[in-house]
């Protein structure tokens, strides 16, 4: 840890910091340097789990049609991401709270093995992102040709028409 008392001059607005090791100064070159991550390593787990899931789900959507273009990759790689990242934890959530008991098992697996209980959360929650960013290319698509079959209408006429699509749909089930 860099012992701020040492670099900077006294100074009322720091007393809260520590005094450095037994009341004395410590030289540059003597100061120990202790580096954190921990804003980083948060990040990486608030965002590097959804991203990455996205770019899972990307990946297996190649699988299932390779992009015609480079640009048309691009745009479903960042389709996919965008949907895990917004989409993802969301239904992470509803997961949980309809089933709690499948996240603590898979907690309690981890521990067994020895490894954080947090990588048991994952063993759930990162297949239910990727699961969720992996058709975001084709309902975006889909999306998009209903709404150009529709180009000359109005809002209001957009309505009606979904409304009539959820109707045909509900008198099919």
């Amino acid at each position: 840890m860099i012992w701020i008392h040492s670099i900077l001059p006294a100074h009322p607005s720091i007393d809260f910091l520590p005094p450095p090791p037994s009341g004395r100064s410590l030289s540059k070159d003597q100061m120990p340097v202790e580096t954190t991550t921990a804003a980083g390593s948060a990040l990486i787990k608030i965002f590097g789990v959804p991203v990455l899931a996205g770019a899972i789900a990307a990946a297996l959507g190649y699988l299932f049609m390779w992009p015609r273009t480079r640009k048309e990759a691009f745009v479903r790689f960042l389709v996919s991401i965008i949907t895990s990242v917004l989409l993802g934890p969301v239904v992470v959530v509803m997961v949980r709270s309809w089933w709690p008991d499948l996240f603590e098992s898979a907690k309690d697996i981890a521990g067994l093995y020895g490894a954080d209980p947090a990588l048991g959360f994952l063993f759930i929650a990162a297949p239910l992102m990727v699961m969720v960013g992996l058709p975001a290319w084709w309902v975006m698509g889909a999306c998009v040709r209903w709404l150009d079959k529709r180009r000359e209408k109005d809002i209001g006429e957009l309505a009606v028409d979904a409304a009539a699509i959820v109707r045909d749909v509900r008198g099919a089930l």
